[in-house]
Formats: C-alpha cells, sequence, structure tokens
C-alpha cells in the first residue's frame, strides 16, 4: 500500500511581496539644514545652485532671500534689476538645458527683492537633485548682480 505524503497537501507560499521604498525604516534626517548660497554674484544669462534632499525627508522646507542689482549699483528699488528664480527637479533641468519647455517645482518671476518660503515633496529612500537657477529677465542683457541667501531644512 501507498503511503501518503504529508507535506502534499500544503500550500505553496505565496511569493514574497517586494517591500515599497515607504516601507523600510532608515534614520531620518529631520532636524537638519544646510546652506545652499549665501553670498553675492553676478547673473549675465543664468546662475545655478544645485543641492540634494536626503533620503527619508518628510517635510523639507527651502528657506531664504534675494536681492538683485543692476551691475554698478547698489540699489535694488527698479525693475530694471529684475530676475526670475526657478526651482527645478532632474528632469525638469534636464528639459531647460535642452531649451524645452519646462516645467519648475517653483518659480518667481520679474522680481528684484524677495522672501521664498517652499515647501517641496517627501523623499522616499532615494535623494532628490534639485537646481536653484536665477535667471536675467532683462531682454536688455545688463548684467545683474544678486545677493541671496538660501537654506532647505530637513
Amino acid at each position: 500500500m501507498k503511503k501518503a505524503n504529508p507535506l502534499k497537501n500544503l500550500e505553496t507560499p505565496a511569493p514574497a511581496r517586494r517591500p515599497h521604498p515607504s516601507d523600510r525604516v532608515a534614520p531620518s534626517p529631520v532636524g537638519t539644514s544646510s546652506a545652499i548660497v549665501h553670498k553675492t554674484f553676478a547673473v549675465s544669462s543664468t546662475t545655478k545652485f544645485s543641492f540634494e534632499i536626503p533620503p527619508h525627508a518628510v517635510s523639507p522646507q527651502l528657506h531664504g532671500t534675494y536681492r538683485s542689482f543692476l551691475q554698478g549699483s547698489v540699489q535694488s528699488s527698479d525693475e530694471d534689476a529684475n530676475v526670475d528664480l526657478l526651482l527645478m527637479n532632474d528632469q525638469q533641468y534636464a528639459n531647460f538645458l535642452k531649451g524645452r519647455p519646462a516645467d519648475t517645482v517653483f518659480s518667481v518671476d520679474s522680481s528684484h527683492d524677495q522672501d521664498v518660503n517652499c515647501g517641496l515633496p517627501a523623499t522616499l529612500d532615494h535623494p532628490v537633485q534639485y537646481y536653484l537657477i536665477f535667471r536675467n529677465s532683462s531682454s536688455s542683457g545688463d548684467k545683474k548682480v544678486v545677493q541671496a541667501d538660501f537654506r532647505v531644512d530637513f
């Protein structure tokens, strides 16, 4: 007589579920801050500053101020000193460099004195690269001088 195999009636285990990035637990960068730019610089066409938001940043915030002047001036009171501020992620910046229409995470059009407070999307288990771009918005091509102080808080 044939013996029954006791393992035959056991169910085959389901394949393991691949964890979602939000399921992973790792140290959080919460409570830290990082300087992006704190200086005065010239802008003839565009000037960029890149920064990275680390993994597991739940609520990153960009904070800063900038003032712009015409080269040789010390006042930011007229519209001839205006610059555009653009904040882009990697894909948006790649499109911008190729001359394609680019969306932005955040932008300020034609301003010479601005305070910025912008919430950024949470990162999961990978860092996210951003680009803070100052663009000369003048059609005359006059060089601008920008005094900027920006940081990101996680």
